[in-house]
């Protein structure tokens, strides 16, 4: 049974929610450790101030679950749109990223229909490259990448269609 989300506008009162994400080590083992809280306040106002930054909430409760949002990305010659979540350590593994993640991409789908969605999971990031093979994300292929800078990582390129069904 598909859990129950909701994607809500990221405010104000989510800068806690956004430090137990990103100044958890565990929660950066993928993105190159964790950030500092000035650069967690910097994203807390990038957040704030884009309506494409989400924070995901359990069904009907006002429990906070993690967050989710996409952005314009110039990739291989053309803009396309890059989605990323991140759920907290205690709430993970019951399905609530990939009901997040299919909501977003319902989102989008009729927002932008032309868009072209990616996502980029660490290759050894085996939960969130689950994830997009279930959504029928398509692997195009590995990369390395500087994140952070200083940080070299090397991710998966899965692209998705929009117009197949989630």
């Amino acid at each position: 049974m598909a859990v129950a989300v909701r994607l809500e506008p990221w405010g104000a009162g989510d800068r806690d929610l956004l430090t137990r994400l990103l100044g958890d080590p565990a929660m950066m083992t993928h993105l190159g450790g964790p950030e500092s809280p000035e650069k967690i306040a910097d994203r807390q106002r990038r957040y704030e101030a884009d309506p494409a930054q989400l924070k995901i909430m359990l069904g009907d409760d006002d429990v906070a679950a993690g967050w989710i949002g996409s952005w314009p990305r110039e990739w291989r010659g053309e803009v396309v749109l890059e989605v990323g979540w991140s759920v907290l350590p205690a709430m993970q593994g019951r399905g609530i990223a990939r009901a997040a993640t299919a909501a977003m991409i319902e989102r989008i789908r009729a927002e932008r229909p032309d868009a072209r969605l990616h996502a980029f999971p660490a290759v050894d990031n085996a939960a969130s490259n689950a994830l997009c093979r279930s959504l029928g994300f398509t692997l195009l292929g590995a990369f390395d990448v500087e994140y952070p800078p200083g940080h070299a990582l090397r991710c998966n390129d899965w692209a998705l269609e929009l117009g197949d069904p989630v």
